[in-house]
């Protein structure tokens, strides 16, 4: 496949299958274009698509191609790392922001909303398979900072996103999502609904894991470059 256009019908193809095989309801995985490094030409190809949903891990870039693409009805999904000075222009750019480890992070993205727009959506990092090169709350962590996130006045806890250990196997792939659904499930707090799970190398099993939305750059876009 030699095409963003041939790639694209071929992950959405993977979605559909892997939503079917876990008897799941249609159009019920959401699919999330990892654009990071790619040009807001690449973008472009994929919004006339039909593609709407785009995620950025770095904010300067992301900026500049917002900039670029402004004319384009995209919805805008951070799921990088957050440094606190940079807090403002996330909470000004974004509709959903994936990334979300630490209280005063919400804290601050909650102040910096600007008061036009609709509460920012939230999912929360998990380490689920505790790494110590990787950000993210543990799951011991994870239901008082849940709880501290929805009282926050211009935020919406929607749910988690987790980037596990990587593993070749689809059975231990399925695993950390599996135990991280249930322990979002055990915390019954009222519209948790998003699940960010599984990027181009696990989409199947994170979706029978019950992902909501799946993560994919590589196999949309090809090979990182530089270019933006």
């Amino acid at each position: 496949m030699d095409t963003i256009s041939e790639r694209y019908q071929h992950v959405l193809s993977q979605i559909r299958h892997a939503t079917g095989i876990a008897g799941r309801p249609k159009n019920s995985v959401q699919l999330l274009a990892v654009s990071k490094t790619k040009p807001a030409g690449d973008i472009a190809v994929l919004y006339r698509l039909g593609q709407r949903h785009f995620a950025e891990n770095y904010q300067q870039e992301a900026l500049l191609k917002q900039q670029a693409l402004a004319g384009f009805n995209i919805t805008w999904h951070f799921i990088g790392p957050i440094q606190s000075n940079k807090t403002k222009a996330i909470a000004g750019q974004f509709s959903w922001v994936h990334s979300v480890d630490r209280l005063k992070i919400a804290q601050r993205l909650s102040e910096q909303r600007p008061a036009h727009l609709p509460p920012l959506n939230i999912c929360l990092q998990v380490n689920i398979s505790e790494e110590s090169s990787k950000a993210g709350v543990s799951l011991a962590e994870l239901p008082e900072l849940a709880a501290a996130i929805t009282v926050l006045p211009n935020l919406r806890l929607r749910g988690v996103m987790a980037i596990p250990e990587p593993n070749s196997q689809y059975a231990q792939q399925r695993l950390p999502y599996r135990h991280l659904y249930q322990a979002v499930q055990d915390l019954h707090l009222a519209g948790l609904d998003s699940y960010s799970f599984g990027m181009s190398g696990d989409l199947k099993a994170a979706i029978m894991e019950g992902a909501t939305m799946v993560r994919i750059g590589t196999a949309l876009f090809g090979e990182r470059d530089y270019r933006v």
